[in-house]
This record gives C-alpha cells, structure tokens and sequence, in this order.
C-alpha cells in the first residue's frame, strides 16, 4: 500500500524509548529529500515482501499480521492512555475502522492487480482531497488528468482484473478518509496515542477475518517474523522518516516528492515481483504523477 501519512501532532513528550532518540538523531543527518525518497522506498517494499505472503496466508492473512504487529509496536512506543473524552474516542474509532478497511481493500487489490496499478489508483485518495472542493479550472484540469489515467488503466489493463481496479478505489476513498480523519486524531489526541489505539482497533477489524483467510500458516515463526518485517517497512520506519522530513522541508516540497509513490510502486513490482507494465500502463501511471504534482505545486497557501 501507498505510505499510511500518519497523524502530524504538534510537538510533545518523546517516546519512552531510548532507541527512538538515537535514531532520531541519526535521521537529522540525512537530508530531508532522502527521508521522504526512503519512506517512499520502505512502504513498497513493506508491500512486495505482503504480497509475497499471499501464497502462504492469504491477502487478508497478510494485512492481519501487518496490523497486528504495527500495532503492536506502536503501544510499546506510545503507550496510550485510554482515558479520554467520548469525541476523542470516536474519532480514534473512526479511523480505526477506516484504516483497517483501507489495509483490507488495499490487500484485496494488491491480490488481483500489479503493485504499480494499485497504488497509481489508490493515490487518487489524497488527490481528491487536495483537490476537493476548488472551483479553480486548473484543479479540475488535475482531476481530469488523474480521471485519464485510471481510464487508461481500465482499458488496458490486460490480464488485470476488474474487481482488482475498484478494490483500488475502494482504498483510495478509505485513503482521502483516512486523511481526514487523521487531521482530527491530532487535534483531539495527544502525541502519537491516537494513532497507537487506532492501529490496535485497525488490528480488531483485520485479525479475524486474516485468522480465517490464513489459519495456522499465521503462527509459522518465518511468517511471523515476514510478518514483523511488513508492519516495520510499511508503518513504523515510514512514519518516522516522514515525520523526520516534515520537520525540516515545506509541506508543499514533501507532497511533491510524494507524488513518486506511483513510479516507485512500479518499479518495486518489476524487481521484486516480476510485475511488468505495457507501455499504456505507464502512460496512465505518469498521468496520474503529473496530475499529483500539478496539484501540490499549485495548491493554494493554507491561511
């Protein structure tokens, strides 16, 4: 799956960790372009090495580990307190349940699509909510060339599935409410709690149904420890490497080097899955780049 842009709080009290703030202090030796290049880099692989799992455990065998184990960090990290008021609560438990159904839908179609494919459509998410709600022509001229690239995907998509395509849809709508949501996690929780107890309500959703779809091959120790892997690359590792970078380079910098994601996807699917795009595929991909780029670029300034 494309990286979770997790909840940005503001500033407060460090995790427990001791291991946390030496590799804080590594990270502030490396430019922020390379923080974001990198996180972009950990979450594709997070997802190859998944979609290499479905064989053994399934698509949902694979998210149920992938959460379990965020999860499962991220409270050890955080260590959330659950002493909050009922609004908080249900907006943690809003994004819980969206994030768990974007992992499953992502998954979904990650089991029927190529890398690359998925993450091209599923990026239409945090496009339309950059994009939502302007009446300037050349916004709607970003959707239309992000609508034409999907388009194109469906048209040729050759022996890509068309419930694969709008699983991916599926995950792009969960995305843009996962971006919401996240916005309002940081204004009603503190520090990275939020994000820790969303996780572990995500894990709630996914683990039953990865149970069914994996069964025992869930508790072989090389899947376990694949599993552990996944959960580093795609949420843990990325999330501090976009923090990192948020620290210290404009948003509106960061959004564009985000826009590779799709370019990146491809090319994680051609090395470590053997997944090769026609040439129309890679016209649709670079639509949708271009239109993510365009608009970051020329987003209008928050007041």
């Amino acid at each position: 799956m494309a990286t979770m842009h997790v909840d940005r709080a503001g500033p407060g009290p460090l995790p427990r960790l001791r291991l946390v703030a030496l590799a804080g202090r590594a990270l502030g030796a490396v430019p922020p372009p390379v923080h974001v290049l990198a996180g972009i880099l950990s979450v594709q692989l997070g997802a190859g090495l998944a979609k290499l799992l479905f064989s053994t455990v399934g698509s949902m065998g694979a998210v149920a580990l992938r959460l379990f184990f965020a999860a499962l960090v991220l409270l050890l990290v955080w260590r959330p307190s659950v002493r909050m008021g009922r609004r908080a609560w249900a907006v943690v438990v809003g994004y819980g349940v969206v994030l768990g159904a974007m992992n499953m839908c992502f998954y979904l179609a990650l089991e029927r699509a190529p890398l690359g494919i998925v993450v091209t459509i599923e990026f239409l998410g945090p496009l339309a909510v950059a994009i939502g709600g302007s009446r300037r022509l050349l916004d709607g001229l970003w959707a239309l060339l992000a609508a034409g690239g999907v388009v194109l995907l469906a048209e040729g998509r050759g022996d890509v599935e068309l419930a694969g395509i709008l699983l991916a849809l599926a995950a792009a709508a969960c995305w843009a409410g996962y971006i919401l949501l996240s916005a309002a996690l940081g204004r009603h929780t503190a520090d990275g709690g939020g994000l820790a107890l969303g996780m572990v309500l995500a894990a709630v959703v996914a683990v039953p149904v990865g149970v069914v779809d994996g069964g025992t091959a869930l508790l072989e120790p090389w899947v376990l420890l694949a599993g552990l892997g996944v959960a580093l690359l795609s949420s843990v590792i990325v999330y501090s490497l976009e923090l990192e970078a948020l620290r210290r380079m404009p948003p509106k910098v960061f959004g564009v080097l985000m826009s590779l994601e799709p370019a990146v996807a491809v090319l994680v699917g051609l090395v470590i899955l053997g997944e090769v795009l026609g040439s129309v595929q890679w016209l649709a991909v670079s639509l949708v780049v271009a239109a993510s780029v365009g608009a970051t670029r020329m987003a209008r300034p928050e007041i």
